[in-house]
């Protein structure tokens, strides 16, 4: 009995100290995974403002593309105005030409008949003593040498008028081209400065809307804000950010004077995803259309001018973004309106 009770004294309890290392070592695995936790949401928080950052330099170069695009156009524009002046020069020249010929030709005929009136004058200093006869003859000669002289005054007459018209057809086509710079000029900065109040007003009346951005030049606006997927009729979303629009620009086109021409290009965009076989529409391009003429008629049935207005379909073949993902497609469906001239 006493043995077993010295036995019992003697035993040691070792369980407090595995209780402290398991907690020793719970309290690190924890640290461990709080600062893994850390990591991994700073890294998230950094990718996504590089996301955003390549987002903000995607539209800004998707911007400079469309004002390129709109510089082509006015140089292509200018382009043809400079071919139309050449050739009129180039008509002008011409005829100038012409003119310069008949005018040498019309000077050997002076010299020639100079030549025949002093002959004939010669003639008449040798024949002052022949008959009554021969002085008809005579006389009738210097009727013709005058005769001949006025002629050659009126042929002198002509040549000098001929050269004069020239002259001033030169300084009306000059003249003519400074105008019509000064016209084209003067035009392109009236529809500029109305081109600004078309956006400040536009913008205004359609407020903070995502579905709605400026790119470049025009308005963007997203096809889901106006029309059913895969379908061209408005929806009632569509229909009344459009009746703010039409509003917009029917104020606008009252302030534009009568002289500066324009017109509202409406563009219909798709994505590259084809329609299901049987959909109404054959096509990608035929929706796109179809999307553009449902605005036109909705703005033209609200007061806008029919002739101030042009619809164009494009599908699927000038995509804003590149690539085939759910986001750059819902980017590549959209309507873009600008206020441009014809």
């Amino acid at each position: 009995m006493f043995t077993g009770i010295r036995r019992s004294s003697r035993t040691v309890n070792v369980w407090p100290g595995y209780v402290d290392a398991l907690s020793a070592l719970l309290m690190v695995v924890i640290f461990v995974l709080l600062i893994f936790t850390l990591a991994q949401f700073l890294l998230r928080q950094v990718v996504s403002d590089q996301e955003f950052a390549l987002d903000l330099l995607s539209n800004r170069l998707a911007e400079v593309s469309e004002a390129l695009g709109l510089s082509e156009e006015r140089a292509e524009a200018l382009n043809a105005q400079v071919t139309l002046f050449s050739e009129q020069l180039a008509e002008v020249t011409d005829e100038r030409d012409s003119l310069a010929a008949a005018r040498d030709q019309d000077q050997l005929r002076l010299l020639a008949l100079d030549a025949l009136v002093a002959s004939r004058e010669e003639a008449l200093a040798q024949e002052q003593a022949l008959s009554a006869e021969q002085r008809d003859q005579v006389a009738l000669l210097n009727l013709q040498i005058a005769a001949l002289r006025t002629q050659l005054q009126e042929v002198a007459e002509a040549l000098a008028a001929a050269e004069r018209d020239k002259a001033e057809q030169a300084e009306e086509i000059t003249d003519l081209g400074k105008r019509l710079n000064l016209a084209l000029a003067r035009q392109v900065n009236e529809l500029e400065r109305y081109r600004s109040e078309f956006f400040g007003r536009v913008k205004e009346a359609l407020g903070e809307n995502p579905d709605v951005r400026i790119t470049g030049d025009r308005f963007v606006f997203q096809s889901e804000l106006l029309f059913p997927s895969g379908e061209a009729a408005l929806n009632p979303a569509g229909r009344a950010q459009l009746e703010q629009l039409a509003e917009t620009l029917l104020e606008v086109a009252e302030l534009i004077p009568d002289e500066v021409d324009w017109v509202l290009r409406i563009d219909g965009h798709t994505d590259p995803q084809p329609l299901r076989e049987g959909h109404r529409y054959a096509s990608n391009w035929e929706l796109s259309t179809a999307r553009a003429l449902s605005v036109v008629e909705f703005l033209a049935s609200r007061g806008l001018a029919p002739e101030r207005m042009v619809a164009a379909g494009f599908g699927e073949h000038r995509p804003a973004v590149e690539g085939d993902d759910a986001a750059a497609n819902r980017r590549n469906r959209r309507i873009e309106i600008k206020l441009t001239s014809p």
